[in-house]
């Protein structure tokens, strides 16, 4: 593991209990507890909790505030660095009127992997594949939630769902990703994962208290890979050899 983590007692904190998260779904797949909690409308209520943390996870990426500025810790006093996408009309469209953002990295070959362009348009590429990951689930969610289709794999969805949450946690800390495809795939398949846990665990155990345990975990896994992204791109800026010449010499 990188030494820059191993000295963050922040991210060391949110990477256990993330991994005892996930161990804890392991020990449910092995051995499910009895039911418990199990209310008649829970199938509904865990379903609708995890649709809004969809939705609200698609427009936080189709809508930021200040998204070119996410990496900065400095005052509102700090001009802008010019080499940022934010005053390039390639990096937005609108969309009912509305000013989509989708490239918010700098021009810097260290960050080449973090955006595609398709066009003369440029995205994010861990945005797009959180996008896409969220979209899928919140047709899933309800598929199975809401019209009451369902199989009996539930080991199978537990276990490929741990796999996505582990890969897109681990993708910063253990793997320096530089495909960009492989970017994608990885931070799409990690919410995806997060939803194939929840109707694992739901095919398993139903349990409306577990479940809503589960998306608990969902929204603490997605906060810890959201501080490890940050943590990557402070990292990156900080080991740059071009520091003298980079307008973004700031406090990152």
């Amino acid at each position: 593991m990188s030494q820059g983590i191993l000295r963050n007692f922040e991210l060391l904190f949110l990477i256990g209990v993330s991994f005892f998260g996930v161990f804890l779904m392991g020990v449910f797949a092995v051995s499910p507890p009895p039911v418990q909690g199990n209310l008649p409308w829970g199938k509904i209520l865990i379903g609708s909790v995890f649709s809004i943390i969809c939705i609200l996870g698609i427009l936080a990426v189709l809508f930021p505030k200040e998204c070119s500025l996410m990496f900065y810790r400095g005052s509102r006093e700090v001009s802008k660095p010019s080499n940022l996408p934010q005053n390039n009309t390639s990096s937005r469209s609108t969309f009912f009127k509305l000013r989509i953002v989708h490239g918010h990295h700098p021009n810097c070959e260290l960050f080449s992997a973090h955006e595609f362009k398709i066009g003369n348009r440029t995205f994010c590429t861990g945005c797009v594949g959180l996008l896409i990951g969220a979209l899928v689930a919140l047709v899933g969610a309800g598929t199975y939630f809401f019209n009451g289709y369902s199989v009996e794999l539930g080991i199978l969805f537990l276990t490929l769902g741990i796999l996505g949450v582990v890969f897109g946690i681990l993708q910063y800390p253990l793997f320096n990703v530089r495909q960009r495809f492989l970017r994608l795939f990885l931070n799409f398949y990690f919410i995806f994962g997060m939803f194939l846990i929840l109707i694992g665990i739901d095919m398993l155990i139903h349990s409306t208290v577990v479940g809503l345990f589960v998306l608990l975990l969902c929204v603490f896994w997605l906060f810890t890979r959201i501080s490890l992204s940050q943590w990557d791109h402070k990292r990156i800026c900080q080991g740059c050899m071009r520091e003298s010449n980079c307008p973004r010499k700031l406090d990152v």
